[in-house]
């Protein structure tokens, strides 16, 4: 009899636990329109930039398709789509991003288009702060089938796991780390705000968890997060 409480508070316990683990969003409640859709092909559209960095729409349009394609998706070279975009006058995505994408459906081949826009993207204290928002788009619909916002602070300040330091050794970190800021390129903050937007994405066609992870744990739709 005391064997089986214990067994039932440890299992009370794990129960609590995993409770505690899970945002209380899955994939299909956060994303039901991708399960609809199914798309297989997607085009990344030229981002949209609302800053005063004029090198961040080429920078961070390169470093978009990574996570995409490792979540399953085929996605459409975006130096071979930039030059047919380029051609077409269709390089400012801002003239499609409240309009119809079907077009690019019949071009392309495509099944959906990504935009992005980027909100922030600046050097902040001793480290870099980016704010992308992203939408898919369905070439077939027009409606949109995923939507997320990510807040990303990369944390380039010393490392405070080591108290006994003296001040000037502090100080010399402190120092490091401003040049750090200074020279590493924004595009390291972007990837990793990538890696959080499309880290719970619907696997596509080319993934071994495609039509199976609906029920995944997700988060929530807007991330705010600090990494180092």
């Amino acid at each position: 009899m005391r064997r089986r409480v214990i067994y039932c508070a440890l299992a009370a316990i794990v129960a609590l636990m995993l409770g505690a683990c899970s945002t209380g969003y899955t994939r299909m409640s956060q994303y039901p329109k991708m399960y609809d859709e199914h798309p297989v092909t997607l085009l990344i559209m030229p981002p949209i930039n609302n800053t005063t960095n004029v090198d961040a729409k080429d920078l961070l349009y390169t470093s978009v398709s990574k996570p995409l394609v490792e979540a399953g998706y085929y996605v459409i070279s975006p130096l071979l789509a930039l030059d047919v975009l380029k051609n077409e006058s269709a390089y400012d995505a801002e003239m499609f991003f409240d309009g119809s994408v079907k077009k690019f459906g019949e071009f392309f081949g495509a099944d959906a288009v990504v935009f992005s826009v980027i909100e922030t993207w600046a050097k902040q204290g001793l480290g870099i702060t980016t704010k992308l928002h992203y939408i898919i788009k369905s070439t077939h619909t027009d409606e949109i089938i995923f939507d997320r916002t990510c807040d990303l602070y990369l944390d380039l300040g010393p490392n405070q796991n080591n108290t006994n330091r003296s001040l000037v050794a502090a100080l010399v970190d402190v120092a490091v780390s401003a040049i750090n800021t200074a020279l590493t390129d924004h595009i390291v903050a972007a990837r990793k705000a990538n890696a959080y937007v499309f880290s719970d994405i619907p696997r596509g066609k080319y993934h071994p968890d495609y039509g199976k992870d609906s029920e995944t744990d997700a988060k929530q739709r807007n991330i705010k997060v600090t990494v180092k």
